[in-house]
């Protein structure tokens, strides 16, 4: 018990690692309103959220350690590897870092961090044009930035799930579903027939499958 529960109270770490993943967000999303400010303030308490449990005081491990330990004894519920708890649900004894939930979070977030990378160049062009973006991503979805937030805050979710993140997901969801119909509302007003046709021409979050006579009438 002394041993697992050291393995927690690591508060300076736990900041470090929140501090840098929000700074690491911000440097791509830039927030100038107080939309983009309140929604970025929702994702950066996500990740404090996160990390405070995960390196500070699993309050989640706590609240339902009564049910975990009785439906699962063989497992230490006060260790740092027993945070990963779909791992641990699912009967992974190996290390949970190598799970396949924690590797698949891996995968979305480093895909959404990798999203965020590649369209802020075209946006920041697209802006200093005063045009509407419309290659690379640009041209498959219309908000390829909230999309790439909401891969980077699922792969969190399956990496270490805990009660609060969990309520916080989905008002993150909606929250970026709302601040993308906010930007397209001022997108009309700036670009007008422009962007309206953009709108009908590419959806808003989920590409469409490019069908094969697509792909030949946008060669010709």
């Amino acid at each position: 018990m002394h041993e697992s529960q050291g393995e927690y109270g690591l508060w300076l770490l736990a900041a470090i690692n929140a501090a840098f993943f929000i700074f690491f967000a911000w440097s791509f999303y830039k927030p100038l309103t107080r939309w983009d400010w309140r929604g970025f303030g929702m994702f950066s308490a996500f990740v404090v959220a996160l990390f405070a449990e995960m390196y500070g005081f699993p309050l989640t491990l706590y609240l339902l350690s009564g049910w975990l330990s009785a439906t699962y004894p063989q497992v230490d519920w006060l260790s740092h590897d027993a945070g990963h708890l779909l791992e641990m649900w699912f009967g992974w004894r190996a290390n949970p870092h190598f799970g396949p939930f924690h590797l698949a979070s891996f995968v979305l977030m480093g895909g959404g961090f990798w999203l965020l990378a590649s369209v802020w160049p075209i946006l920041y062009q697209a802006q200093r044009e005063g045009r509407v973006a419309r290659e690379g991503i640009y041209a498959r979805i219309r908000h390829p930035q909230y999309v790439a937030f909401a891969l980077v805050v699922t792969g969190f979710l399956l990496q270490w799930p805990t009660l609060i993140t969990i309520i916080f997901y989905p008002v993150l969801l909606w929250a970026y579903a709302r601040l993308a119909r906010r930007e397209e509302r001022d997108s009309l007003a700036r670009f007008g027939d422009d962007y309206a046709r953009y709108m009908r021409e590419v959806p808003a979050f989920l590409p469409r499958r490019r069908r094969a006579h697509d792909s030949h009438e946008g060669e010709l």
